[in-house]
């Protein structure tokens, strides 16, 4: 037995922020910002908070599988800008909703957020704990950027990909295996200091900035381009995989070069790979299902096809899922 997307929608805010907005007030151009990450704009919720980035994608979601709201029996919600410390965002979106007798959790990994939570709801659909979980992967990401630092104000957006995650019809599709790992060492290099149970929230943490994302560019760079690269060679080697028999990669969008890296190692031609960094920038736990919802609305992803997913993000936090594409368009 084995678990599988059988609907799949996204929703991203329609406010659209281009490398132009960006050099009016900082040292920064276009080509700068291209050169460096891919990124053309990306989009910001002026309003609202992560839930109201979900419930839009979720009831699309819903709607296109033919269900209720009240067939969902658990809903998780990957991200790391959850609405509030608690409740959790899944109980928002529960209410929001209106579905009765489910359950639900927040799982945070940062940009690995979707694929280890596939991984978990497919799990759980696999021991017969729940028949349908509704799949999440948001980020209100400019909550916690800082709009004056160049080297993060540039990267990131707001979106959310949402899918449904149940049985499967048919055991060799849906997901087939999955590689996940985490190094806390590398939590020093990318962080929110300011705002759990380690650094409450103080004038002291406002005035330093520390609620808002630290970065060190450079080693989360290094790590990422390692990481997600060898777990993707990995994953292919385990099953047997060649480039050819992959239809697609499906990398987390935080810098072009390092997804034209993860590539290069798996021979793949970029035809193959999943981009869509330059119109979005980086959702965080949203780019991977954001991706998957596009191809599949474009008609570009056919029953049958062969996906790896793959990721990188703050804990750190990699993994890569191999996929086996159940839907028809």
């Amino acid at each position: 037995m084995s678990a599988t997307i059988t609907s799949i929608a996204h929703y991203l805010p329609p406010d659209i922020y281009n490398n132009d907005y960006f050099a009016t007030y900082l040292e920064t151009t276009n080509d700068w910002i291209m050169e460096r990450t891919g990124i053309s704009e990306r989009r910001f919720a002026k309003e609202g908070a992560n839930s109201d980035l979900i419930v839009p994608a979720a009831k699309e979601c819903i709607e296109k599988r033919g269900i209720t709201p009240n067939d969902i029996d658990c809903i998780i919600v990957a991200t790391v800008t959850p609405d509030h410390m608690f409740p959790s965002t899944a109980c928002v979106v529960q209410n929001k909703l209106g579905i009765k007798n489910a359950w639900g959790f927040d799982l945070s990994a940062a940009c690995s957020g979707f694929v280890f939570a596939f991984v978990t709801a497919a799990k759980l659909v696999e021991s017969g704990a729940v028949k349908r979980v509704l799949l999440c992967g948001s980020d209100k990401m400019s909550s916690i950027v800082n709009f004056q630092d160049r080297s993060q104000a540039i990267l990131f957006g707001d979106g959310a990909g949402v899918c449904i995650v149940e049985k499967s019809d048919d055991p060799e599709m849906g997901l087939l295996d999955h590689i996940l790992r985490v190094d806390g060492n590398g939590g020093q290099y990318l962080n929110q200091v300011a705002g759990g149970s380690f650094k409450p929230a103080s004038h002291e943490t406002v005035d330093k900035g520390e609620h808002y994302i630290f970065q060190d560019g450079q080693p989360v760079f290094k790590h990422a381009v390692v990481g997600m690269a060898d777990v993707s060679v990995e994953i292919m080697k385990k099953n047997n995989l060649t480039s050819d028999d992959i239809a697609y990669l499906v990398p987390h969008q935080a810098n072009l070069r390092i997804i034209a890296a993860t590539a290069k190692r798996m021979g793949l031609n970029p035809d193959k790979v999943m981009i869509n960094i330059e119109k979005y920038g980086n959702t965080t736990a949203g780019t991977i299902p954001i991706c998957l919802s596009e191809w599949n609305q474009n008609g570009k992803l056919q029953k049958g096809d062969r996906l790896i997913l793959s990721s990188f993000g703050a804990g750190f936090t990699w993994g890569s899922i191999y996929l086996r594409w159940n839907m028809n368009n």
